[in-house]
């Protein structure tokens, strides 16, 4: 019987917003820009989950050059200008909070920025500032456990009572390595028929694709699509 949670460690991006598909469309335009091809699709593969500085060394290996100097800049513009136009909150997530009597806080590989905006255009900063962490508050962004254990460092919380929600296999991967209870969710409308299964694949205990099952998820008392 798992250990009752101290503490729900959230993902933002393709967790809370609903901003994934956005923001691997844009980055496609971009990059077509630069001359390397890539569908919005092969970016939520290539990219998802992992950091800024990530992201950007893995296109210049596959641009073989260096990038521009101003194409991080140009690319968090036009992410934020499609944001503010765009973005909705993941479906039921608004009511689900709500729900959660067990302290929460979120762990993203995006910068304390972007989670303001993100979250502030959705309606759903209020349910989590102050408790925001960016992997650039750590050495070691996802799949790392670093950012994991430092949120939990920070909110007083045991890792092996921490529950990670997460869309992505390094966020599986970086709670897992935390030592921390892991479920997968793959409703964001980026989660295609595969996803579930590469989140299992991955590690989750349990991937659940709407949001109002986790709080029974966080009680124990949710079905696993493993056995179903």
């Amino acid at each position: 019987m798992p250990l009752s949670p101290q503490l729900v460690i959230f993902d933002c991006d393709g967790v809370l917003v609903d901003s994934e598909i956005i923001a691997c469309r844009v980055m496609s335009r971009e990059l077509a820009a630069l001359g390397l091809t890539l569908t919005p699709e092969q970016c939520l593969v290539e990219f998802t989950g992992i950091t800024t500085a990530a992201v950007l060394a893995r296109i210049e290996t596959m641009l073989g050059r260096p990038l521009p100097e101003d194409f991080q800049q140009t690319l968090q513009q036009k992410d934020f200008e499609a944001f503010e136009t765009e973005l909705q909150p993941v479906a039921g997530v608004k009511a689900m909070l709500p729900m959660l009597t067990i302290p929460r806080c979120i762990a993203s590989s995006g910068t304390i920025t972007k989670m303001r905006l993100t979250l502030g255009t959705t309606g759903l900063l209020s349910f989590f500032e102050p408790h925001l962490f960016s992997a650039q508050m750590v050495q070691h962004g996802k799949p790392a456990p670093d950012l994991f254990l430092y949120a939990a460092k920070r909110m007083g919380a045991e890792p092996r009572r921490c529950v990670v929600v997460e869309d992505s296999t390094a966020g599986v991967h970086g709670g897992l390595a935390a030592g921390m209870r892991v479920l997968g969710f793959a409703g964001g409308t980026h989660a295609n028929a595969e996803y579930e299964a590469i989140l299992r694949q991955s590690g989750a205990e349990t991937v659940f694709r709407n949001m109002s099952e986790l709080p029974g998820l966080l009680d124990g008392q949710g079905a696993s699509r493993d056995a179903l």
